[in-house]
């Protein structure tokens, strides 16, 4: 019911900006909220953002919290992560999850889909 694709990853310098997308692929409803995390080697996986299933509401982790925004498009089920003023400590995996509820939750117990991930390489 539910495949996640993200893409748009690469290898940036220090202030530069990236946009990922993160698409359901098998999916036409969409009333999940989406979340994007990211793990860097050898670290815990972190929260990076969430958007509700329509878009109305939107959270983010503090690390991220103006620099980076979501939003999404129901009709091209996509997901979207716009990350600006990149610095080296953003260099992640990042991936995208869907969740059991339509709310935007920082809450890794409630997404159930998981994309495979995009690598973020930030250089200095």
């Amino acid at each position: 019911q539910v495949q996640l694709v993200e893409s748009g990853g690469g290898l940036v310098q220090a202030g530069d900006s990236l946009r990922l997308s993160c698409v359901n692929s098998k999916r036409t409803s969409s009333n999940n909220g989406v979340g994007w995390f990211r793990q860097a080697p050898g670290k815990v996986r972190e929260f990076v953002a969430a958007i509700s299933w329509n878009g109305g509401n939107t959270i983010y982790g503090d690390s991220v919290k103006d620099r980076f925004i979501i939003s999404r498009d129901n009709a091209k089920n996509t997901v979207y992560l716009q990350m600006n003023s990149l610095n080296p400590e953003d260099t992640a995996v990042y991936y995208c999850a869907a969740a059991r509820t339509p709310i935007a939750t920082r809450a890794t117990e409630l997404y159930s889909y998981w994309g495979q991930g995009t690598q973020v390489t930030v250089s200095s």
